[in-house]
């Protein structure tokens, strides 16, 4: 436990605390919480095993510049940081719970997503990219992404164009949060460099000029812009 500019944090082990997930009254998604010692925190963030620092910074970040109380969970293949957050606030948030992320900051996530899976398939081969679209999946169920719930589903998401689709998936920033950062992992372990990264963001030319500067502006704000170089 550390305390900084008069805040808890804490850096916590798996077998420290309770993880459960509850249903939003409004929404009816599953909403993943930690119990600890009587308090409640809600996921923000998630990071790979080999992305310690990076974690560590954003627990950082998020007390001595925004003030939140954080808990940051360590597990053998994973690092998460939660923020605290009492279980009534949950039923009291506007529909769509959470930090509602901007339909464009999704479409974004998607063009990504995307454009990562047909470079996996142009320059490794169809198997390869059928592993891919296989643990993209898993990350959905395992973070409880909304409207996710089928292998048709995932599908659909790898082959639509995000910029025409009548509605994109409602997710919230956790959700974009946790799909970029497992894009880029997943990219360092079938490229075996970040050469990838560059390629990839191309597929954003395709988004409006405004909507794509809010987009990587966004990014910008964490430890994603970083990551994708798009600073």
């Amino acid at each position: 436990m550390l305390h900084i500019n008069g805040i808890v944090m804490f850096i916590l082990k798996r077998q420290d605390v309770e993880i459960s997930s509850i249903q939003h009254p409004k929404t009816g998604q599953q909403v993943p919480i930690l119990n600890y010692q009587g308090q409640t925190f809600r996921l923000i963030s998630v990071f790979s095993a080999k992305q310690e620092e990076e974690a560590k910074a954003f627990w950082r970040d998020l007390t001595d510049n925004r003030g939140k109380a954080c808990v940051l969970l360590e597990e053998p293949d994973r690092y998460s940081v939660w923020g605290k957050i009492r279980i009534e606030q949950i039923s009291e948030e506007p529909q769509g719970g959470g930090v509602a992320a901007a339909p464009f900051y999704t479409q974004g996530c998607l063009l990504l997503m995307q454009a990562l899976y047909y470079d996996i398939e142009d320059l490794l081969g169809p198997r390869q990219a059928g592993a891919f679209q296989k643990q993209i999946a898993e990350i959905f169920k395992q973070w409880k992404f909304p409207q996710t719930d089928s292998a048709d589903a995932v599908k659909k998401l790898l082959s639509l164009d995000p910029l025409e689709a009548t509605s994109v998936p409602s997710w919230q920033e956790h959700h974009l949060n946790t799909l970029l950062q497992e894009l880029h992992r997943l990219g360092r372990e079938y490229f075996g460099n970040t050469s990838f990264t560059e390629r990839t963001i191309d597929a954003l030319q395709d988004m409006p000029d405004a909507e794509r500067k809010q987009f990587i502006g966004w990014m910008n704000q964490s430890r994603l812009g970083q990551l994708w170089a798009t600073a």
